[in-house]
């Protein structure tokens, strides 16, 4: 179904541009965000053959019965809600005949209940007041309550917050040096609780803890379903806050595994996090296919990677508080995506996601942008700014950002010619060869192509949109692609040879039944040990 698309790539996007309507027409805006996909080379009948791809994939269709609770996770037999999570309305929500939204409802106002007895000083440490919160967890229990409460600093008027993900003992030692053990709440976040790098990262915080503290785990909480468990760690159940197997973990900074983000900027700013979700999730269920943010943005991706054969994606938000973003967005993306087989376990015939990365501008221009200008790859960019900032002391430093954003954007489009390049050189008084020599490095093919995000401020509620728009982005590609977004079977064998490889490593086992390579990467590490 791309081979009519592969053949629609060859237009030059500065040429599209001269049509007077390009800008407004390749566009997309919703409740005070833009959408800019004109700077790519998608023509109209390219578009026009994406949306009937899609329509074909049955994508609304596919799109009502996630909404209705259905089993969109086939191969683990799961529905897939955590957009019942934002649902504030209280509207019902149905799994097998049973209203999920009680639930739901509930655990939020443990939620906010507890928050609130943390942030106003009721909950305390042996010490007295909560002043610091440590998460403990790893994939889709770090990632987004890290880059959430980084990127909503301004909000904040609650205690510190610090993250704990990485089994290297250097990640928590780093964390808690300094930290007051008397004052510190620890959030284990673990829906199985068993999790091996988060369950060694809580007994080092609890050994931490207990070297000033008589009772450690009375300033733990847990986001877990195995209150068996959390009960065994000494977890009161009032601190224990659990989510429903229908949330995959990547997913799911929408409800408990969001609890330092509540704990941070306070529950009416949750709220308005979990709104903005919602509404992008209202947008994405009522907006027509080609006034749809979430579906044109997956369609871009899918004609960068499938229509014209790019393999990575850029995700570059010119925001220093999003720096976590990209990375947030590489799991999202990533993890639901990077698949080899349909849902039907026959092998692709098509490239699956792209690998996605990304830093906040201006970093990156002074990295890796160079590639991204001159290289030999081409790589779609995805622009993301505030019209905006936070600081109206410092706003000619954001007048600055906005304005390398949007002349990033354009630069990649225009690139320079090798006439231009000539003129500049002639400026700086070369002649002959050595002109021509230093001309050539001076011309940018342009024709590259990008994606622009405006919005007004990164507040709670835009950045609930922003997550929800890309969550839906993911959706859309998977169900074009034909392929399950929501397990990520890809993670368990590393685990399982982990569990084999630790006994080798201290020489309880041999490594007898291993590769070559495998026993000398054994034998050097044991050889420095036991030197």
């Amino acid at each position: 179904m791309w081979d009519a698309l592969t053949a629609d790539t060859g237009a030059r996007i500065s040429e599209l541009l001269e049509d007077a309507d390009r800008a407004a027409d390749f566009s997309v805006r919703f409740d005070g965000m833009l959408f800019d996909y004109s700077k790519t080379a998608m023509s109209r009948e390219a578009r026009a053959l994406l949306l009937s791809i899609a329509q074909s994939r049955r994508v609304e269709e596919r799109r009502a019965a996630m909404f209705a609770g259905e089993a969109s996770n086939e191969t683990e037999g799961r529905a897939v809600l955590h957009t019942a999570l934002r649902n504030l309305s209280g509207g019902p929500v149905e799994v097998d005949g049973q209203n999920v939204m009680p639930g739901v409802l509930d655990t939020l106002a443990r939620m906010e209940a507890f928050a609130e007895k943390v942030r106003g000083g009721e909950f305390t440490g042996a010490g007295g007041p909560i002043t610091d919160v440590v998460n403990i967890g790893i994939g889709g229990s770090h990632l987004g309550p890290e880059m959430a409460v980084r990127a909503l600093s301004p909000c904040h008027d609650g205690p510190r917050c610090h993250f704990v993900s990485n089994v290297d003992g250097a990640d928590i030692a780093d964390c808690l040096a300094g930290l007051d053990p008397t004052t510190t709440l620890v959030i284990v976040a673990s829906k199985t609780f068993t999790t091996i790098e988060t369950m060694t990262n809580a007994e080092t915080a609890r050994a931490w803890m207990a070297k000033a503290v008589d009772d450690p785990a009375a300033q733990f909480a847990a986001v877990s379903t195995a209150q068996d468990k959390t009960a065994e760690f000494g977890i009161a159940p009032e601190r224990v806050f659990g989510f429903e197997d229908w949330v995959g973990g990547r997913y799911s900074v929408w409800g408990p595994i969001g609890l330092p983000l509540m704990l941070a900027i306070g529950p009416e700013d949750f709220r308005a996090f979990l709104e903005g979700g919602a509404a992008m999730d209202g947008h994405f269920r009522e907006a027509p296919a080609q006034e749809n943010m979430a579906v044109m943005l997956a369609l871009t991706g899918l004609w960068h990677s499938h229509a014209c054969g790019y393999l990575t994606r850029a995700v570059l938000p010119y925001d220093q508080r999003l720096a976590r973003l990209p990375a947030y967005f590489q799991q999202l993306e990533m993890e639901s995506n990077g698949k080899r087989v349909t849902m039907e376990g026959e092998a692709l015939d098509v490239q699956s996601g792209p690998v996605v990365w990304g830093e906040p501008g201006t970093n990156g221009q002074h990295a890796f942008y160079q590639l991204i200008h001159q290289g030999t790859q081409v790589v779609p960019c995805e622009f993301m700014v505030a019209a905006k900032g936070h600081e109206p002391e410092l706003a000619h430093h954001h007048h600055l950002l906005v304005a390398n954003c949007l002349a990033q954007s354009e630069a990649l489009m225009r690139g320079r010619s090798m006439a231009e390049a000539r003129a500049l050189m002639e400026e700086a008084g070369f002649e002959g060869a050595e002109l021509e020599r230093q001309a050539a490095h001076r011309v940018f093919p342009g024709n590259r192509p990008s994606t622009t995000l405006i919005y007004d401020r990164l507040t709670p509620r835009r950045l609930g949109q922003i997550v929800a728009l890309y969550e839906h982005r993911v959706f859309v590609e998977g169900v074009i692609l034909g392929i399950n977004s929501y397990d990520q079977w890809g993670v368990e064998l590393g685990k399982v040879l982990a569990k084999e490889m630790a006994p080798i490593l201290s020489g309880e086992r041999d490594a007898a039944g291993k590769d070559g390579s495998t026993r000398q990467l054994v034998d050097f590490v044991q050889g420095i040990a036991e030197g």
